[in-house]
């Protein structure tokens, strides 16, 4: 209560549910049998802590409004943002705070300073500079926001502070996408708990409607509430979580140094990543992965060693899966041409796609595999068969063998492990022939998996009619030249 006895504004972080007390309905359903429930032997690089959990808050509300011991300003370099986040902290920090800000001459992108909370509930206001977005700059950018948190954190333990509100530092008017940047705060936070846990008491993500949604969603990778949450969130984790303190890691500029600078480079007895590594030292400094360059030549050469080549293979992969997940693919994802649907007779996900909705000629190539594997990633964990409607396609919708090839090769291999069928929709001649060079002669280990199906009718003993969402257009051409007892089926109403 304020001396006239009207209610306080200000909300006490004390009164806000911990994450360990914060029950949504998309955690473990109860009610799974002990077969759907994941197996615990597998855990997580961010393993279930209630004490941790316990220091976390997720709040939906103005950070301005919270009385902790310092709250986040997200800012431009002049400290002269006009943010809604800002406007709220100036509104109600009241006219000193700007002259407090004049004597700090700026801030630098990543960096972190201090001023009073001086009419706030907050004791203190830490400044920070998120990054300006650009996809081909997005390393640089993923640095920037990860020293913007690990800065604030830093400085919080620095004045040992007990409690901190992060506003969302990454501002719309920035760009930087919302999930990627989630996901570099979630787990800065939780790497910066995990060392100095012990300095700071709770730390609250203060976020909008909108936000809310996103940072719902991606808590449990970073704080599992439980074991089954750890291991039924383990598959949804990014390829890149950061080194031990969060820090986002390219592994092309990662340092190498030999132990024995001098020492012959002979592969007579050893080969690949085993060879390099024998010259590795234990010690920290020396502490890296194998030798890219000389990887590279191998791989040249043909002397890899087959664990060596995969280990390459996925690293190129979480390549890709990083640049899919910073992109914006919203273009693609309008096509309508890849989706999921439902369950085929043994319970594997169905995943279609629509030739027709392919406009090969129109589109970025490169943004459609990127698209592919944005989607693709978690569905390929477990098994999946694909249904491919090539109803009414024309030379326009027609993918080339060589795109193919190389979305055959990018792919992790658990895409090709887990895919146990293509049913190839409405095929004609042309398409067959096709098929046929392409799985004899540029792929291996796929042809067996294809099923050509004439008709829905042979289409449904595999999968169930209510199953899938079929484009109008593909039932409509169906019941021409089938007959009209499949107008019943289900269509996809956004198709």
């Amino acid at each position: 209560m304020d001396p006239l006895g009207a209610p306080s504004q200000f909300v006490d972080i004390d009164s806000l549910p911990a994450w360990n007390d914060y029950c949504e309905a998309d955690q473990l359903d109860s009610h799974k049998t002990q077969a759907e429930k994941p197996q615990l032997d597998a855990r997580s690089p961010f393993p279930y802590r209630k004490d941790i959990n316990a220091k976390i808050i997720l709040w939906k509300g103005n950070v301005a409004l919270l009385n902790c011991t310092a709250i986040v300003n997200t800012s431009n370099e002049s400290l002269t943002d006009k943010n809604p986040v800002s406007e709220s902290i100036f509104m109600h920090a009241g006219p000193d705070l700007r002259d407090e800000l004049q004597k700090l001459k700026g801030c630098r992108t990543g960096e972190a300073k201090l001023t009073k909370g001086f009419n706030l509930a907050a004791r203190f206001i830490i400044h920070t500079v998120g990054p300006k977005y650009k996809s081909r700059y997005r390393t640089a950018a993923e640095s920037s926001l990860y020293s913007c948190y690990r800065n604030v954190l830093q400085l919080a333990k620095e004045q040992a502070m007990s409690s901190v509100g992060f506003c969302v530092i990454n501002s719309v008017k920035r760009g930087y996408p919302l999930e990627d940047a989630t996901h570099i705060a979630l787990r800065t936070v939780r790497r910066f708990l995990e060392i100095h846990g012990e300095t700071l008491e709770k730390v609250v993500f203060a976020v909008s409607e909108i936000e809310q949604a996103t940072y719902q969603k991606l808590l449990p990778l970073y704080f599992p509430r439980s074991l089954e949450e750890e291991c039924h969130s383990l598959p949804c984790l990014p390829a890149d979580i950061g080194n031990s303190e969060g820090e986002p890691v390219v592994p092309e500029r990662q340092i190498r140094i030999s132990e024995k600078p001098g020492a012959p480079d002979d592969n007579s007895d050893e080969e690949g990543l085993e060879a390099d590594i024998s010259f590795i030292g234990s010690h920290a400094f020396a502490r890296m992965e194998g030798d890219v360059d000389k990887q590279r030549r191998l791989i040249l050469q043909g002397q890899l060693s087959e664990a060596a080549l995969q280990k390459q293979h996925q690293r190129n992969y979480n390549r890709w899966l990083c640049q899919a997940r910073a992109e914006d693919l919203s273009d693609v994802a309008s096509l309508k041409a890849l989706y999921q649907t439902g369950m085929d007779n043994c319970g594997r996900t169905v995943m279609v796609v629509v030739g027709r909705n392919i406009p090969v000629t129109l589109i970025d190539m490169e943004k459609a595999l990127l698209y592919f594997i944005h989607v693709m990633d978690h569905i390929a964990v477990k098994e999946y068969v694909i249904v491919y409607f090539h109803t009414l396609t024309s030379d326009y919708n027609h993918l080339d063998s060589d795109f193919l090839k190389k979305l055959y090769d990018v792919v992790d291999i658990k895409y090709k492990r887990n895919l146990k069928a293509v049913y190839f929709v409405h095929p004609t001649f042309r398409s067959k022939v096709s098929t046929w060079f392409f799985t004899t002669f540029t792929v291996s280990g796929l042809k067996d998996k294809i099923h050509y199906v004439e008709n829905l009718q042979q289409l449904f003993t595999a999968i169930p009619p209510e199953q899938i969402d079929f484009p109008p257009f593909v039932l409509e051409y169906d019941a021409r030249e089938n007959g009209p007892y499949y107008s019943s089926y289900p269509s996809s109403p956004d198709l």
